[in-house]
């Protein structure tokens, strides 16, 4: 079986996965022989620099305005002691959301509101799946000492 050629070289999630194999060539590992960058517009895109692409820098403009606006709000703080549950339910989070946008085919906008407005099925499967999912995360939380949030959390 080969592996298919990502639809949309435009797709945010697929410029994490491009971000993600520059990260592990750094380490001096070899993703350009993996089966998924052999195909030619996947091997493309992994060899041009990411200085180069309209989408990363889309994402690291994301990342800027972020810490910006936190900067300006009076919210930017380095957390040095956090403590290793909550880090790990973070990393473990982050993984699950990018193998779920990668297999929807994209994030919130394109796969679910993208899906959703032109009628199709996969953006209400989309929203079904994520409802599922964010009622496990909250059944989770507390195996790592988070608690849940609460209508009075609301800052609204």
């Amino acid at each position: 079986m080969s592996a298919p050629a990502v639809r949309n070289r435009s797709d945010l999630t697929f410029d994490k996965v491009r971000h993600g194999a520059k990260v592990v060539q750094l380490l001096g590992l070899h993703p350009e022989a993996w089966e998924f960058w052999q195909t030619p517009a996947n091997a493309k895109a992994l060899a041009a620099p990411i200085w180069t692409d309209k989408t990363s820098l889309t994402n690291i403009g994301i990342m800027i305005g972020a810490a910006i606006a936190a900067a300006a709000a009076g919210a930017w703080k380095i957390h040095s002691s956090v403590p290793w549950r909550t880090a790990l339910a973070a990393v473990l989070g982050g993984v699950l959301m990018g193998i779920g946008a990668r297999l929807a085919g994209g994030c919130n906008i394109g796969a679910y509101l993208g899906g959703i407005s032109v009628g199709s099925l996969h953006g209400w499967l989309w929203g079904v799946f994520a409802l599922a999912g964010t009622w496990i995360g909250l059944r989770l939380r507390p195996l790592f000492g988070l608690a849940n949030p609460q209508p009075s959390d609301s800052v609204c």
